[in-house]
């Protein structure tokens, strides 16, 4: 991080308008075809608001990350269709937190960025990956964990605040929301770092 940015950036559109109150106020039921479709594609299970928050930081949501792990270690390649899938499904996953967490009223697009824009380079696995990194990296970013598990217990007051704030005047506040973007950022550059495998440049612990 020799110019002060991550690998990964990851942004949120604030909306600056009254958001639709009765999508709010049942925001959890009219997500559920949506999360169906993001437990197919990442074969986990969303029983709970927040599942797909931990899910996410836990094990990196659906991307392929053993396989990719291999092909470091072994031929010191990430190959270009895995680094679009796990860009795509990082997205796509993305998109549907940012909807429950009440951000945008907006359904979750399944190919359009809508208000949430996150990228990360593809890397040149032989002259910026570390062969043996991968192998140690989940471990390495326990201390990032322990640190989510904090905030995304904070998130979820956050968003229960944000959801009568909404309802009573049709506004996120502002505060609220660039608290949850922090998390979500943070969040999506532990991923970057131990599952998606895109860099080895340890996750900095800030909201920035």
């Amino acid at each position: 991080m020799a110019d002060g940015t991550y690998p990964l950036t990851f942004s949120v559109d604030y909306p600056d308008r009254d958001l639709n109150r009765v999508s709010t106020g049942f925001r959890i039921f009219a997500a559920i075809p949506i999360l169906i479709l993001l437990a197919t594609l990442t074969g986990s299970g969303f029983a709970r608001f927040g599942g797909g928050f931990d899910r996410f930081a836990a094990v990196g949501a659906g991307v392929l990350f053993i396989p990719t792990l291999l092909m470091i270690l072994f031929r010191r390649k990430y190959p270009r269709w895995w680094y679009d899938w796990n860009l795509q499904i990082t997205r796509f996953a993305n998109r549907v937190y940012v909807y429950l967490a009440l951000m945008d009223d907006r359904y979750p697009s399944t190919d359009e960025q809508q208000s949430v824009r996150l990228d990360f380079a593809y890397p040149d696995a032989e002259r910026d990956l570390n062969r043996w990194l991968p192998l140690v990296k989940w471990f390495l970013a326990i201390p990032h964990y322990i640190v989510l598990a904090v905030l995304w217990v904070l998130v979820f007051f956050c968003v229960v605040i944000a959801w009568f704030a909404i309802l009573f005047t049709g506004r996120y506040p502002e505060g609220l929301f660039n608290i949850v973007e922090s998390v979500l950022r943070w969040g999506n550059r532990v991923n970057a770092y131990a599952f998606l495998l895109i860099t080895d440049d340890y996750p900095p612990f800030s909201f920035s």
